[in-house]
């Protein structure tokens, strides 16, 4: 499969039956997921008019993950990773439909979406690290690995691309609420896409220690492999201090660019386009060889980006740099994905993509929060470009300090 020659190399992941079925659920899944991103955003801002509360709901979504995250890593090694993302997608489901509801019945106050931002947050703490480590069960032929991890953020920034344009319009003609509910529905693709596989009968690693040695077990492992801590640290950083310029994104489709929802749909549609240029680029290759010099370039175009985007005043110029952030930010983020998938240890997997998730989701909300603040004090122009220098530097700090293990620079076959 690794050797079939041009376009269909791309999608080469695809030959794989249960993996098929993966790609094609969460295709359709993560539409809807983006469509109540945007909504949600918008309704925040709707409401309160606050650039702070946009980081307040940012954080209450996201901090759950780093709170149990690294609890549930221990959970997916140790239990069935399919019958987790079941559950973890029928829990989805219904909290979309609370969204919808209290939107469409008039009575949403900002401490509905915060408190169902939290139940959201709680569930993908142990969807992210079941998911991640499930990939890996799905994809046979372990050299087609790098290839679906690609292939995965290829359908998510498509969604990415696709939800917030779709729900620019929606959001114009029916309300916010148009797009939970669509979100709601477009979960029944993954559910039923889940259902359809057939998976092995796997429980996961035999408990043969308690759950806080196997905790402490994998904190050990990770940050006493160095390039395991390296990647994480460096995620940590750009999470921290760059994903947030999302949040503040209304704050730049009204206020300085002068537009509506259709605005924000459009900038998002832009970041979703570079990252789709990303995923497809990645999508080619046929090694991790390199990957670690990737890394540092694509965190400065990140950097970069999120800088003069703070600063631009033209719609086309900003939209432009939003191409230079989605690139950038999903190629690092792929990429170290990737490197950690080929170097781990099988029975730390959950452990260690739980860490992964943390260092990105969970990170993400005291990001949300500290640039909420940041900007009700000083502007989002400021504060996105102490956050696109801080990026530039933290692939600085990386690029002098990692080094991949021996024997993973050629198809990814070597453990750690």
């Amino acid at each position: 499969m690794a050797g079939q020659p041009g376009f269909m190399s791309l999608l080469r992941s695809l030959n794989h039956r249960n993996y098929r079925f993966f790609f094609t659920g969460q295709a359709v899944s993560l539409i809807g997921t983006w469509m109540q991103q945007a909504a949600m955003s918008w309704l925040v801002y709707r409401l309160t008019n606050s650039s702070m509360y946009l980081g307040v709901v940012g954080f209450a979504s996201q901090i759950p993950i780093f709170l149990f995250a690294s609890l549930a890593g221990v959970y997916a090694d140790r239990h069935n990773r399919h019958r987790i993302l079941v559950a973890t997608q029928v829990v989805s489901l219904l909290q979309a439909c609370f969204m919808a509801l209290l939107t469409f019945s008039g009575i949403v106050h900002v401490w509905h979406i915060i408190l169902l931002s939290i139940m959201l947050g709680v569930v993908n703490a142990f969807d992210m690290p079941a998911r991640q480590s499930f990939i890996i069960d799905i994809v046979e032929d372990k050299r087609d690995l790098g290839n679906a991890i690609a292939l995965n953020s290829f359908i998510f920034n498509g969604a990415r691309l696709i939800g917030p344009s779709i729900a620019g319009v929606l959001i114009g003609l029916a309300g916010e609420g148009s797009c939970f509910l669509v979100n709601s529905i477009s979960f029944a693709a993954i559910i039923v896409a889940l259902i359809a596989m057939r998976i092995p009968a796997k429980a996961g690693e035999p408990a043969r220690e308690s759950f806080l040695t196997g905790l402490l077990d994998g904190y050990r492992y990770a940050f006493h492999t160095a390039p395991i801590r390296s990647i994480l640290m460096h995620l940590a950083v750009i999470s921290f201090m760059g994903m947030p310029y999302g949040v503040l994104m209304p704050y730049f489709a009204r206020d300085v660019l002068s537009g509506g929802p259709h605005t924000l749909g459009f900038l998002m549609a832009a970041s979703g386009t570079g990252a789709l240029t990303g995923t497809i680029y990645l999508a080619s290759r046929r090694s991790i060889r390199g990957l670690d010099k990737l890394i540092v370039v694509a965190s400065y175009a990140f950097g970069a980006g999120v800088i003069v985007f703070a600063f631009s005043r033209s719609m086309v110029l900003s939209m432009g740099m939003l191409l230079f952030t989605g690139f950038g930010l999903i190629v690092q983020m792929a990429a170290c994905n990737t490197i950690l998938q080929t170097i781990v240890q099988e029975d730390k997997r959950g452990r260690v993509m739980s860490l992964y998730a943390t260092a990105i989701a969970g990170m993400a909300p005291f990001g949300s929060l500290f640039s909420g603040i940041l900007a009700a004090h000083i502007g989002p122009p400021l504060t996105l470009t102490i956050s696109g220098i801080t990026c530039a530097l933290g692939a600085l700090y990386f690029g002098f300090n990692f080094r991949m293990p021996g024997g993973v620079h050629g198809e990814g076959k070597a453990q750690a």
